[in-house]
């Protein structure tokens, strides 16, 4: 065994971007984190020797396989570590056996994909658990070492599954790095959505084609796991990029007058037809980006549209020579929140990484001491991300409530972005500077109201899609729908554009009728039935948050809970806010969680 090892030169440039990726804005984080010398960590990015143990605790801190990435020219490689027995999570979604006839059809293969795994890790010794409609999936992920993520055309739609990818991955970060994700793509040939494609970023997946390629697959697996490696090789011919399933990059082109329905998931995307307009909101948007120092506030609950309209204002801003930056504040670690310093390093390199400038903030943070986290991210804006010679800059902001949940943070943080929105009244530089924040629930958290984002700019609220809209939507899938149709569908789901076009998706195809799907609307058959789980499981985290459900949906009247809890279930779209008072947002809500409340 080696006393030391080091980066192979090929591979320094891309562990040093693995730092930001994994919830590191510097070296210094990263360090602290894993209790070492910021000097050990430095010689390691930069391809010097270092321990042998602590070569390997910073491939784990950075989510590296360390037989990748070592150079072994002047070492014997170590021998390998023998995994005796693993706990394995699958993640497959698929459709319960009785619900589509065309669905079984194209699950069939997927499913014997996932069985033979099951087979082949069983037979290996190893205990296998598949967790795709499992009530206690979250506490088996916490004690799993690997999660093999099989994405298909339906698991990578599924909510179910985008929880849980999100669960394994803040796991991976903050317990030893386990689970260890597997991606597996099954037959692909529909895009992944913007938020599973942030989860995955940085991890190596495989393209499974069909039978032919099971049998190099799950021997890799075996090896993989029986050698204790935390990746899939990128050498391997079943190995593929991101970057050829789909581009990040779009423009906005005439759509098609007839294109084929899209199965909604996540931000609709800058070509689609389905996305509709909900005048005026969309052009005093483009209008009010334009000018300088602007700033936009948009709330609505989740999966009413905010990520898809932020879109279409970046891409404006974009066509009238902005450069453009959207970040989601869902995608940092836990660790990002742990103080305001570390909150905005995080903040300040995830801009400066998107736009080509993150070597130049150290510079800007070496005075974080005396001057303050807040100085120093208004200097990296000055200095470098607002120069003189630069185009404006559009920023962003997704999921910003997350910030709620830690008071500190987000009372010097929002308090931030409003100073630097009043700067544009005084200094030409902050004028080029125009901000969109999104968020989904009202502010639960006292701020202070000359200090507040929250109460200046363009205010925004999403409205529902009104009888017309989706009567203009059924039309785009080809639905020759009178109103008592339209009636029918949006007594049960509302307007929620989500489950509108979720329902008129599955119709179009012929999977379901109308009819089938409103009587069959609150069950395990229905084809919302992935949509309530996720619910359904996000309650169950939340003791509190699962009682005042129940008491909502278990009256005909209006109820009154604390601000807090109504605030939080209006976020997560199940309420509306009546007041101080609060009643299920749909009769599908009503129905499915009085029955399981």
């Amino acid at each position: 065994m080696p006393r030391s090892l080091r980066v192979r030169e090929e591979c320094i440039r891309a562990v040093k971007s693995c730092l930001l990726r994994n919830g590191f804005p510097s070296q210094k984080i990263l360090a602290e984190d894993l209790g070492m010398a910021q000097s050990t960590v430095s010689h390691f990015l930069n391809g010097k020797p270092v321990d042998y143990a602590n070569f390997i605790e910073i491939c784990r801190g950075l989510g590296q396989e360390w037989r990748d990435i070592a150079d072994f020219e002047a070492n014997s490689e170590p021998e390998d570590v023998v995994l005796v027995r693993a706990k394995v999570a699958i993640v497959f979604e698929g459709f319960p056996s009785d619900r589509f006839a065309n669905a079984n059809v194209r699950s069939t293969s997927h499913k014997t994909l996932s069985q033979q795994l099951h087979q082949a890790l069983s037979a290996g010794g190893h205990e296998v658990f598949f967790i795709n409609n499992s009530s206690d999936s979250g506490s088996y992920l916490k004690r799993c070492d690997y999660l093999l993520l099989l994405i298909s055309e339906e698991s990578a739609a599924s909510e179910m599954v985008l929880e849980q990818v999100q669960l394994a991955k803040e796991l991976h970060n903050l317990t030893a790095h386990k689970p260890a994700i597997l991606p597996i793509l099954v037959e692909l040939n529909t895009p992944l959505s913007f938020d599973l494609l942030s989860y995955l970023a940085g991890i190596q997946p495989w393209l499974w084609r069909g039978a032919g390629d099971s049998f190099k697959l799950l021997s890799q697996i075996l090896t993989i796991i029986k050698e204790g490696r935390t990746s899939l090789t990128a050498d391997h011919e079943l190995a593929v990029e991101w970057q050829v399933i789909t581009s990040t990059k779009q423009s906005i082109i005439q759509p098609l007058p007839a294109a084929p329905p899209e199965l909604p998931g996540g931000q609709v995307e800058l070509t689609s037809c389905f996305y509709i307009d909900r005048p005026p909101i969309e052009s005093r948007c483009y209008e009010t980006i334009a000018q300088p120092g602007a700033l936009i506030r948009i709330k609505a609950p989740r999966q009413m549209g905010k990520t898809s309209l932020m879109a279409r204002i970046l891409h404006h801003a974009e066509a009238q020579g902005s450069r453009t930056v959207a970040l989601s504040f869902q995608l940092a670690n836990r660790k990002i929140f742990a103080n305001s310093d570390t909150f905005l390093q995080w903040f300040c390199a995830s801009i400066g990484q998107e736009l080509g400038m993150l070597e130049q903030l150290p510079k800007c943070w070496e005075l974080a001491d005396l001057i303050g986290s807040n100085q120093c991210c208004k200097a990296y804006f000055e200095q470098y991300l607002l120069s003189e010679s630069s185009k404006p800059l559009t920023l962003g902001l997704d999921e910003s409530d997350r910030l709620f949940e830690s008071p500190e943070i987000a009372d010097d943080f929002f308090g931030l972005l409003r100073a630097l929105h009043e700067e544009a009244k005084r200094r030409d530089i902050w004028k080029k500077f125009r901000l969109i924040v999104v968020h989904s629930t009202e502010v639960y958290i006292p701020l202070d109201v000359n200090k507040s984002p929250f109460n200046v700019g363009l205010p925004i609220e999403l409205p529902e899609f009104n009888s017309q809209q989706v009567q203009d939507l059924a039309k785009r899938h080809g639905l020759n729908w009178s109103g008592n149709e339209v009636g029918d569908l949006m007594g049960l789901v509302g307007g929620n554009p989500y489950l509108v076009r979720l329902g008129m998706y599955h119709i179009s195809r012929q999977d379901v009728t109308l009819d089938r799907l409103v009587k069959e609307s609150a069950t395990e058959a229905g084809i919302y039935s992935d949509h309530l789980r996720r619910h359904l499981w996000n309650l169950e985290k939340y003791s509190e948050l699962m009682e005042a459900m129940r008491e909502v949906v278990s009256v005909s009247q209006p109820v009154r809970l604390r601000s807090e809890l109504g605030f939080k279930l209006n976020s997560m779209g199940l309420v509306k806010l009546d007041g101080n008072h609060c009643i299920p947002r749909c009769r599908l809500y009503q129905e499915y969680f009085r029955d399981r409340l």
